[in-house]
């Protein structure tokens, strides 16, 4: 089950991964970026500092590349956090319906030339959408955190497999989503 509140608590470093998981721009690596959106104790912190430290030996034409080679062409470093489990069937279909369905529930209107299981989109809802306190959060979270923690899960294996400065970013992601998840405790079980 995800605890909303910590979830909440953690919005506005969403808005780093979006912005970090799309195609890089030169006011993406601003220095003050990294203060802005953690604070020392986030569980990601250490992961972005490092994922921050390797691309800055890069020049901003270095890193576009890097990202394009990535993202682009590499199948199984997708952004599209279905398609690992599904890629093209119908089920996928479904999942990417679902997921604009709830995106627009919260107020976010989708661009057209994109599908709901991209990864920075995602990002993006977590750190735009205002969705603390609705009692139809519980049940539509558990569903995006489902989606991202699956095909992130993928990319990650990916991204470590090809030594991508990038791994640190997802890690640091999915650290950030660990660290909201709080396991159910069955009653007939003892401390």
């Amino acid at each position: 089950m995800i605890n909303l509140e910590k979830l909440y608590h953690y919005k506005q470093s969403f808005g780093f991964f979006a912005y970090h998981l799309t195609y890089p721009e030169k006011l993406d690596f601003h220095p003050r970026l990294i203060e802005e959106h953690f604070e020392e104790g986030h569980p990601a912190y250490g992961h972005v500092q490092t994922y921050w430290e390797l691309m800055l030996a890069f020049s901003l034409d270095e890193i576009q590349e890097m990202y394009t080679d990535t993202f682009d062409f590499q199948k199984d470093s997708t952004l599209f956090m279905t398609y690992f489990k599904f890629e093209d069937a119908k089920e996928r279909g479904q999942m990417l319906a679902k997921l604009k369905v709830m995106y627009e529930m919260y107020g976010l209107e989708m661009p057209d030339s994109e599908l709901s299981d991209f990864l920075p989109l995602m990002c993006e809802f977590l750190y735009a959408a205002e969705w603390l306190g609705d009692p139809r959060s519980p049940q539509s979270f558990g569903m995006l955190i489902a989606v991202l923690e699956d095909g992130t899960y993928h990319l990650l294996k990916s991204l470590e497999k090809h030594q991508s400065p990038y791994f640190h970013l997802v890690k640091g992601l999915r650290e950030t989503f660990k660290a909201c998840i709080e396991r159910e405790v069955k009653s007939h079980e003892r401390s």
